[in-house]
């Protein structure tokens, strides 16, 4: 296996966390305009899923940097429908991927959704323990929202319809490192191609200043990614802390996201914690608040925290807390992008979403992308984003 770069490192960091799923929906519970700071789950739980067959298909492109990605479909078939999650555990071909090992899971049966993932935690989704333990999570989320499209397409439903929620234009950002060139010029080949275009930049402590005020120059930054969080080893403390206080200065309305946990870091963040978003420490409900800074804003990633009563369980957090929360994505080339689109047009479709369409992560991306914000196109069956 080659070398990672730190962004693909970074993507396939986090940590595990077991979540209980064992709720099932309520007979006759009427559907809410707004959550209420209630865990929709229940609404979802109870939906009848029939299973008969497994299918997985490899999904490959190279983005930005000549970053090479792989990701694999999962595809649930049963009673003449199918349903679609994307695995995005395995970013090379490795022989773990699983269009490469085609697991045979015991996962036919007729079940409510759930009863299979409870059913699903009880199995080995991988023949070895990956490397990385946030890989546990993405794969599990592959399956659990695999099953999600096929239960309710089995049920003639759309995700909005059940949850009794109404899909909102999605506003995203362009999510970029500069760490290649240290250069502006990716920003600029973007907005000379997409001038409404905004982004999440992936913030290095090799910035010069002048490249820092140079990109806040565009006015177009929404977020800055320090990814504090992934382990990765401080080489320059000086240079860090130098980044920081330019960054905080140069970006007075952006999201600080997952800063490093040093003491004299915390001191410079003290009077933005308003602004200061965590990604990485977040696998859980329960991990909202417990995080080194209190921060108030939650970039909320559907296949690290990896399943579905997890997942909404977030989202209820947040509602309740009066927390900002953005969407995040892992890179994903199929139907995993429509999805995480359609989670954020349907709670948080006004935020600095990182949920660009899949080709804007391209090196050189192609006119004619769709601009921000996204018109929803929620399926009219199923747990999917229409093309």
């Amino acid at each position: 296996m080659g070398r990672e770069t730190q962004r693909e490192r970074a993507e396939r960091g986090g940590r595990p966390a077991s979540a209980k799923r064992d709720e099932t929906m309520t007979a006759g519970e009427p559907l809410s305009p707004t959550i209420n700071g209630e865990s929709l789950w229940p609404r979802l739980a109870g939906l009848p899923l029939v299973i008969e067959a497994c299918e997985y298909d490899r999904l490959h492109a190279v983005l930005a940097y000549e970053f090479e990605r792989i990701t694999t479909h999962v595809r649930l078939v049963g009673a003449g429908a199918d349903g679609l999650g994307e695995d995005v555990s395995v970013f090379r071909e490795d022989g773990t991927a699983l269009h490469e090992t085609q697991p045979s899971l015991p996962l036919e049966g007729e079940w409510t959704l759930a009863g299979f993932c409870e059913h699903l935690a009880t199995l080995q989704l991988w023949p070895e323990p990956p490397e990385w333990d946030v890989a546990l999570r993405l794969r599990n989320w592959a399956l659990e929202s695999a099953a999600l499209d096929l239960a309710l397409r089995q049920a003639g439903r759309s995700l909005h319809d059940v949850l009794g929620l109404e899909p909102q234009p999605v506003r995203f950002v362009s999510s970029l490192g500069l760490d290649k060139e240290s250069s502006i010029e990716p920003v600029r080949r973007r907005l000379a191609r997409f001038p409404g275009v905004r982004f999440k930049l992936d913030a290095e402590a090799t910035w010069a200043p002048e490249l820092v005020d140079e990109v806040a120059a565009t006015g177009a930054v929404d977020t800055i990614d320090f990814k504090g969080h992934y382990g990765f080893e401080v080489e320059d403390p000086q240079a860090l802390s130098a980044l920081y206080d330019h960054v905080i200065a140069a970006f007075p309305d952006a999201y600080l996201e997952d800063p490093h946990d040093l003491p004299e870091l915390a001191q410079r963040l003290g009077d933005h914690l308003e602004r200061v978003s965590y990604d990485a420490p977040v696998r859980s409900a329960e991990d909202i608040g417990a995080t080194p800074l209190a921060a108030r804003v939650v970039n909320v990633k559907p296949s690290p925290i990896g399943s579905l009563r997890g997942l909404f369980e977030v989202y209820a957090r947040c509602a309740r807390e009066r927390r900002p929360m953005y969407g995040g994505g892992m890179g994903e080339l199929g139907v995993g992008r429509g999805q995480i689109e359609l989670l954020a047009a349907l709670f948080h479709a006004d935020a600095p979403n990182d949920v660009a369409p899949s080709a804007y992560n391209e090196d050189d991306p192609p006119g004619g992308l769709p601009a921000s914000p996204l018109a929803p196109r929620p399926a009219a069956t199923g747990f999917r984003w229409t093309a």
